[in-house]
């Protein structure tokens, strides 16, 4: 496997290492290339570790020829843990200008993706595996899971849009209001990965596909961006977004103030039979 380039990550001491797992085979055949990020602990995603990403994939885009990508984890236990909520908070505008970056980047990127999960993929971690083309997990260990209805973070709408695009209604309903987990057999029969296995089966995958000539026309990525409007309308739209968030919000307000004052004339009318 030949390494083609390093990206360092350096608030955390780790990188992206770029790798040709086909290198040695015909020309038709060598151009998949791996990004294996290890950022310690779990590949949170923060603003240097996406730096590093879209960097990788400007790399990849513009220096070598046109092909396939692959992300996966250096860290056995964790595609990625999602973000790190202390350095969103502490970040201004780290949503429009990093996360959002990140997942318009992959939702329209100029050749296919495979995200290849080896380990756990929780919230935003799922959120990316989602904005990759193609999925395969690994069938033994690791869990696709969004938990943050079980500690009281609600999805904006890039985050929620992802899984209402790709999924069946069902599926999306367990995905976002069961904080289902979902293991690798789980995960295929539900329709989130097109396989299960590692780098051989990610390669098998691209091999039965054909995706090493997809992109060679060089419309692959505009046909994503027809694909997706919907979705890159709430990417795009981020104050948009925050606006329809808060006139939801006082009219939910509103309607639960009239409720409570139903409730209490119900009970007084109650009170006087």
């Amino acid at each position: 496997m030949a390494t083609l380039f390093t990206v360092p990550i350096a608030s955390t001491g780790g990188s992206i290492v770029c790798t040709n797992p086909t290198a040695n085979q015909n020309q038709e055949q060598q151009n998949v290339y791996v990004l294996t990020f290890t950022s310690p602990k779990d590949n949170r995603l923060t603003p240097t570790f996406i730096d590093a990403l879209l960097l990788s994939l400007d790399i990849i885009e513009h220096r070598y020829p046109k092909g396939v990508v692959v992300t996966t984890s250096g860290i056995a236990k964790f595609y990625s843990n999602g973000l790190d909520l202390e350095v969103v908070m502490n970040t201004e505008g780290f949503l429009e200008n990093w996360l959002w970056r990140l997942f318009r980047r992959f939702l329209t990127y100029p050749m296919p993706t495979v995200c290849l999960v080896n380990g756990h993929a929780f919230a935003g971690g799922f959120m990316l595996a989602m904005y990759h083309d193609y999925r395969v997990q690994n069938p033994e260990k690791g869990f696709l899971c969004i938990n943050e209805l079980e500690f009281g973070v609600p999805l904006q709408t890039p985050m929620m849009g992802i899984f209402r695009e790709k999924l069946t209604p069902i599926t999306f309903r367990n995905v976002i209001l069961e904080a289902h987990r979902f293991g690798g057999k789980t995960s295929l029969q539900a329709g989130i990965v097109d396989a299960l296995g590692g780098l051989d089966e990610v390669l098998r995958l691209i091999h039965d596909r054909k995706l090493l000539t997809k992109a060679a026309t060089g419309i692959y990525g505009t046909m994503k961006e027809e694909m997706y409007a919907r979705t890159l309308n709430g990417i795009d739209d981020h104050a948009g977004n925050l606006a329809w968030r808060e006139r939801v919000e006082n009219k939910k307000d509103a309607l639960q103030k009239k409720a409570l004052r139903d409730v209490e004339e119900w009970e007084k009318s109650k009170a006087k039979l």
